[in-house]
């Protein structure tokens, strides 16, 4: 009789050896340089995690920068950008490439640097030294002034709001030369200099002229203008009603606190704002916002705008797609998913955590594809009992209450190869930073169960979804394994074209390389 042990033994060596250390010092795979910085991008928020400080994130971004090429840094800022919904990130690597004077630079500046705060995050990242200079440079600084010269009035007076530095420390440093009167006017009035009133744009005309008379019409200015004013709760709701969709959801409470909710119709009319699909689709919102409002609402902010963002959580994700097969989701609920997702930010630290998000993705896929078996891991699998038909929030909030314990990453496939179950799709939702099962040598514990669970399930598919920055993972890239950093909707495409055999050899990378800059 062959030797049985002799031969799982040789069948062990053909599996790929584990190449690097996690941060548990545990065995793991390191990701390819462009995979990494495009992990970095999808999921970093230059703020500390569970397992790096901001430092140590801003350090290896830089690094693995002057590891890769140009273009794909380009196509990385601009992929994060406008499919990712990320905003440090690919400021600092279009100010990378500010930095290295790549000629990308002005074509992915048009991409990524969309709007006023970006304009800012990438001067004060340039003039931070960080990416090797601290003066703007001739290049950037023309692309600055093309920006403020074609930027309209209501843009410009979004991008007033905020500082360190401030739009009027922008304009200090690049001088434009504004070709239209109104303009000329604003940056006089923007940097404290005589201007000429009757130039002025229309909007900026009515600020002043409110701020003298609080009989007129409430101007249609960023709100932040206007809280230095004394301003009555009718305000207020006009402030709510004209309000964009992120500012509204992101405000709640000061609307309570402002009676707000008091005024008839006002909970009505913003609680149909906050349920509006193309609303929602124009804020490119993260599901995950949408949570952390509903859990901040304090106890002024009404049961109807409480179910209204339920609701907004339901559209937000409506798009997840319904994968053919049988589906098993296994979202990591160890201890280090505790990290806040954006990272510490002092006093303005999210109260949405890393497992947070995981729980929503997990609840997502299982509403979208009811058959799907959801196992929640730290040490081991750990049971609970969710119901397809609960809403997103519910299943998720079920999800997220669990905590604690160590990382198995192993764990969902050991059992499900215990159990000798099938599958066409597993989805691992996790930080990746697998220990409690880590191995001596050779391959990792989750390439070797996956091996196992292979041989049942030959046509299966292995997705690992990293939603914080690492640079390794427990399972190596290849035509079965997929890995993927980020948490919006632009996910669950990639997965889906993944499970339907419509991504190329280089997967997920190679997405981001098709990027036309």
């Amino acid at each position: 009789m062959a030797n049985t042990q002799l031969f799982q033994s040789l069948k062990a060596k053909l599996l790929p050896v584990a190449d690097t250390k996690n941060f548990e010092a545990a065995p793991a795979y390191a990701l390819s340089p462009q995979h990494q910085l495009a992990q970095y991008a999808a999921t970093g928020c230059l703020n500390a995690t569970y397992y790096a400080s901001a430092e140590a994130q801003l350090d290896t971004v830089l690094k693995l920068c002057k590891e890769v090429d140009a273009p794909f840094i380009a196509q990385t800022a601009v992929y994060c950008r406008e499919r990712g919904y990320m905003k440090d990130m690919p400021a600092l690597l279009t100010a990378a490439l500010a930095g290295a004077k790549a000629a990308e630079l002005p074509r992915t500046f048009k991409r990524v640097i969309n709007n006023g705060k970006m304009l800012r995050n990438f001067v004060q990242i340039l003039r931070s030294g960080a990416v090797g200079r601290k003066s703007l440079g001739t290049r950037p600084k023309k692309l600055i002034q093309a920006w403020l010269n074609n930027a309209s009035e209501q843009e410009l007076l979004a991008a007033s709001v905020g500082n360190a530095p401030s739009l009027a420390d922008v304009v200090k440093m690049v001088h434009p030369k504004p070709a239209e009167a109104w303009r000329e006017a604003f940056f006089a009035w923007l940097i404290g200099k005589a201007y000429n009133a009757d130039a002025s744009p229309p909007v900026l005309k009515s600020f002043e002229a409110y701020k003298l008379d609080r009989s007129l019409p409430l101007p249609k200015v960023p709100f932040q203008m206007l809280t230095a004013l004394e301003l009555s709760e009718f305000a207020w709701a006009e402030i709510a009603q004209q309000g964009g969709w992120q500012m509204v959801r992101m405000n709640l409470n000061t609307f309570a606190r402002h009676g707000v909710f008091q005024l008839p119709g006002i909970t009505e009319a913003i609680a149909a704002k906050l349920r509006d699909a193309d609303a929602i689709a124009r804020a490119k919102v993260f599901p995950y916002q949408i949570m952390a409002a509903y859990k901040a609402a304090g106890e002024g902010v009404p049961l109807l705008i409480r179910e209204a963002l339920q609701d907004a959580l339901e559209i937000a994700l409506s798009n997840v797609p319904a994968i053919e097969g049988k589906l098993v989701i296994c979202p990591d609920v160890s201890g280090s998913m505790s990290s806040a997702v954006s990272g510490y930010r002092g006093s303005a630290t999210s109260a949405v955590r890393c497992i947070d998000v995981a729980a929503l993705v997990a609840a997502a896929m299982l509403r979208s594809n009811p058959q799907t078996s959801v196992l929640p891991f730290e040490n081991q699998v750990v049971r609970c009992e969710l119901n397809p038909r609960d809403t997103v929030m519910s299943n998720a909030q079920k999800l997220a209450s669990i905590g604690g314990g160590g990382t198995n990453c192993s764990a969902p496939l050991a059992q499900l190869n215990k159990q000798k179950a099938n599958a066409d799709l597993v989805i691992f939702v996790s930080d990746n930073e697998s220990w409690m099962d880590a191995t001596r040598h050779g391959a990792t514990a989750t390439v070797a169960e996956w091996q196992k669970f292979k041989q049942r399930n030959p046509q299966a598919k292995l997705v690992c979804i990293d939603i914080s920055p690492h640079g390794s993972t427990q399972a190596t890239e290849r035509e079965d394994i997929l890995n993927i950093g980020g948490f919006s909707d632009e996910v669950f495409k990639i997965i889906a074209a993944f499970a339907a055999g419509q991504l190329g050899a280089a997967h997920w990378v190679g997405e981001i390389r098709s990027m036309q800059i």
